[in-house]
Order: structure tokens, then C-alpha cells, then sequence
């Protein structure tokens, strides 16, 4: 099977998480990702997936390929990302981060930074739960239960201060079981390798980490792919049957 180059975004947050900008809409944030020349984004909510279906209409008919993802906070306040195939895959994820979530409501003002948009770019509701918040999941447990039902674990901008691996538990767990470490827009792969070995343990990624539709694209990774399926990425990140990435 050919093999060919894509190039990916797959850390884009949208309207509903609440340090997102209201003007990344779903619809918003395809049609940035087309402009920027990408090939599959993933949109990456605090805690939730209630945006990603939407994403996932707006680019149908079109070359982009959206995958359904997550950014999930464990106990600890470290981010995970959380990649999957499809919504059937995701949305069990995501019941069982709003059951780990705090059981208090968000302030009005909050709710209302919390917006579930269609891909039309109409306003369906807004998220009661405390978006922002820790789980009451560890960072095993949020490992676990990304794969569990078929994802991608991938520790979030592990060199930052806030909300890292290393800044939140002081070490990287040795049987943590991580699939990969993204390292955020202010570093480039090789500065990263450089800077700490142990980040060599796994591969390194990068993303935009994009909160406004002017960031979309601007820090990528590419893959050397069959498709632009998750399966396919997690054989580049494995080095496996040619597959590989390739670094922006």
C-alpha cells in the first residue's frame, strides 16, 4: 500500500472549552484547518467531546480528516491527551469523565465560555459541568481508560510548567504507559531532545495547542501514512510497516 505525508494538528480546542475563544466554532475551525493546508486535526476539549461530532459534519465532503479527541485532567493536573477513531469510541470516555468531574456547578459566566455549537455554527446549549476541573482519575486511570476503548494516550505539552507530566508529578512514570509526549509550540523536537533524555524514552510530537482560529496549523507533525486513520498513526508512532513521523 502507498504510503504518503500528512500533516497533522491533533491538540485544537474549540468554544466549549472555556479558555477557548467563542469564535472557534466547529465550522470555524475546519475551514482554518483546510486554509493552513492540514490534513487531519483532532479537536481536544477540557473533559469533553461535546464539539467533536460537529467538527467531524463540517469536514465531511471535504479532504480534511477529523479525528474525535479529548484533553483529560487527571487528580494530579496533568493533561492527557486522548485520540480515538470515532464518536462510538469517545463517547464512553466521556461519560465516564463526567462522572469523575467535581459535582458542582459551574458559575453562570462559566456555563455560558462552554459553548455546544452545531456545524452550522448555531448554539445547541452550553456545558454545566466544571470543564476545567481535575477528575477524580489518576493518571494511570486516564491512561487506562483511553485505551480501553482504543486510543491514543499522549502526555500534553510535557515541557510547560503548568499541567505537565514532569511540572505536576516530578518524574515520568516508567510504566505509565503513554503512547507519546507532545511537546508544546515553544520548542521545536530537536531543542526538546536536548533539553531532557528521558523525553527520548517515547515519540516526540507537536501541536498547536490552538485556543484561536489564527493558531490552527501553525505547529504541526508529519505522518507517513497509508490513511489518515488512527490505526495508521499509531503505527508511525511505533516506527512500524514504514509508517513514521516526520518532523515539521
Amino acid at each position: 500500500m502507498a504510503l504518503r505525508r500528512f500533516r497533522a494538528d491533533l491538540h485544537i480546542h474549540s468554544c466549549l472549552s472555556p479558555c477557548g475563544e467563542l469564535t472557534m466554532s466547529p465550522r470555524r475551525i475546519v475551514k482554518q484547518a483546510l486554509t493552513e493546508g492540514l490534513d487531519i486535526i483532532a479537536l481536544c476539549d477540557h473533559n469533553t467531546a461535546e464539539n467533536a461530532a460537529a467538527a467531524i459534519r463540517a469536514a465531511a465532503g471535504t479532504r480534511l480528516a477529523v479525528l474525535p479527541g479529548m484533553e483529560l485532567t487527571s487528580e494530579e493536573e496533568v493533561h492527557i491527551l486522548g485520540l480515538f477513531e470515532s464518536m462510538d469510541d469517545i463517547l464512553p470516555v466521556q461519560e465516564e469523565v463526567f462522572r469523575k468531574l467535581p459535582e458542582v456547578a459551574s458559575k453562570k459566566k462559566f456555563i455560558e465560555d462552554q459553548v455546544i455549537v452545531n456545524e452550522d455554527d448555531e448554539v445547541m446549549g452550553f456545558s454545566p459541568h466544571c470543564l476545567l476541573a481535575a477528575t477524580r482519575l489518576n493518571v494511570y486511570e486516564i491512561v487506562e481508560l483511553v485505551h480501553r476503548h482504543g486510543g491514543l494516550a499522549i502526555a500534553s505539552h510535557i515541557d510547560r510548567e503548568a499541567f505537565g507530566l514532569i511540572s505536576q508529578l516530578g518524574f515520568i512514570p516508567p510504566d505509565l504507559g503513554i503512547d507519546a509526549f507532545e511537546i508544546s509550540p515553544r520548542m521545536t523536537i530537536g531543542e526538546a531532545r536536548a533539553t531532557c533524555k528521558d523525553w527520548a524514552r517515547l515519540p516526540l510530537v507537536r501541536f498547536s495547542d490552538a485556543h484561536r482560529p489564527e493558531e490552527i496549523g501553525k505547529t504541526t507533525i508529519g505522518f507517513l501514512l497509508a490513511s489518515p486513520l488512527l490505526g495508521e498513526i499509531r503505527l508511525a508512532l511505533k516506527g512500524t510497516d514504514g509508517r513514521a513521523i516526520e518532523e515539521s
